[in-house]
């Protein structure tokens, strides 16, 4: 396991939440991993746990349950439990998306009926953008909703939805006007329980991540009340790009933090098993590849903090953003394949962590936006 050092954007209590948090995901987390990852699922009662102890919500405000940090906070709690490599809870989006679209776009009510119960873990949260036939292209979701006496009517599907399976309160981009394109994308909440006409599919097959819930969710004539539509008519489209700079730092963190676990226990596997009557690590091959790895995973990390500093001082802009997002995800699937190797067949067995960490990072250069869409979002920023 890495140290538990941290990280320099940590600063004030902050040092304290991460202390905390560590010791709480090294107890539980390797306690429970195999379990997550045969049910697809983390149990509501994980989630209940987390909620006591002041780890869901902390970025939120105290007046709406939260725990009244920022940013650094949440950042803070998804670095100590993304030391473990393990991709199963579904806080990432929870908290650090979906409670801050309710609490930047949400009225009064909206936060006070929902935020409450989203940091105790009595409701968990869902964003559902992705459909079928639109993932990187926003602008081409076929998801309908209807203005109609009683609210809402919404008509479509969504898929890859991470939480999709145990969610209580969906977040749902919906074409609200077809004619308008973006413009005519709105936000509309589902409140699941009771919702007729919502239902959800199985758990999706997933080449890793299986211990994160993620589903296919349909919505047949679903009515929602007129006062769940989040924000303003039509202005959906620009609330998810300005959202979008948190969530890939948040992506980011999880990549540098997979990168040095694969360092780690590559080192220590190299230094342990032996070849031709030595360590693998007495190989100057081997340690060749390490330092290349060491040295990735060095600046990745030194990418990430400055970007961090800079969105907690003055908000990271999206350009740079995107430059976080795909460089990190992509220095963390190179690092992790050239640890693979160095681990021979034992690599592939999946009862070693190098192999879940192999599996688990490709999705991370697919979800988030696919980095091909961030280097064209940072070439027009030239």
């Amino acid at each position: 396991m890495m140290d538990a050092t941290p990280r320099p954007w940590m600063t004030g209590e902050a040092v304290d939440l991460f202390a905390m948090a560590t010791a709480f995901f090294d107890r539980e987390v390797p306690a429970h991993r195999e379990r997550w990852e045969a049910q697809r699922h983390v149990e509501r009662d994980f989630w209940l746990r987390c909620g006591e102890l002041g780890l869901l919500c902390a970025s939120i405000p105290e007046e709406y349950g939260g725990g009244g940090g920022s940013f650094l906070h949440q950042a803070t709690i998804q670095e100590a439990y993304a030391r473990h490599g393990d991709r199963s809870w579904g806080n990432a989006m929870h908290t650090g998306v979906v409670a801050h679209y309710v609490h930047h776009y949400g009225t009064e009510e909206q936060r006070r009926r929902w935020l409450p119960r989203m940091a105790t873990g009595e409701l968990i949260g869902a964003l559902a953008m992705t459909e079928p036939s639109a993932g990187s292209d926003l602008k081409a979701i076929r998801t309908r909703a209807e203005r109609t006496a009683d609210g809402w009517r919404i008509n479509g599907s969504k898929i890859f939805i991470t939480n999709g399976g145990s969610a209580d309160l969906v977040v749902v981009a919906c074409s609200t006007d077809p004619s308008k394109g973006a413009k005519g994308i709105s936000l509309l909440v589902v409140e699941t329980e009771g919702a007729e006409g919502f239902t959800r599919g199985r758990p999706l097959d997933k080449i890793g991540q299986h211990g994160s819930d993620t589903n296919e969710l349909f919505f047949d004539d679903v009515l929602v009340p007129a006062e769940n539509l989040l924000g303003a008519e039509g202005e959906g489209f620009a609330m998810m790009m300005g959202q979008l700079p948190q969530e890939r730092l948040i992506i980011g963190i999880t990549a540098v933090t997979a990168t040095e676990l694969a360092v780690a226990v590559t080192t220590e596997y190299v230094k342990q098993r032996e070849a031709f009557g030595a360590p693998l690590f007495d190989l100057q091959h081997v340690r060749f590849e390490l330092a290349e790895c060491a040295t990735l995973a060095k600046v990745a990390r030194t990418f990430l903090n400055d970007c961090m500093a800079t969105h907690l001082d003055t908000g990271l802009d999206l350009p740079t953003s995107s430059m976080c997002k795909w460089w990190l995800t992509e220095v963390q699937c190179r690092v992790i394949d050239k640890c693979l190797q160095l681990h021979g067949g034992y690599g592939y067995m999946t009862e070693y962590t190098i192999a879940r960490l192999y599996a688990d990072a490709r999705a991370q250069t697919i979800y988030g936006g696919a980095n091909e869409i961030q280097k064209e979002l940072i070439a027009r920023s030239l």
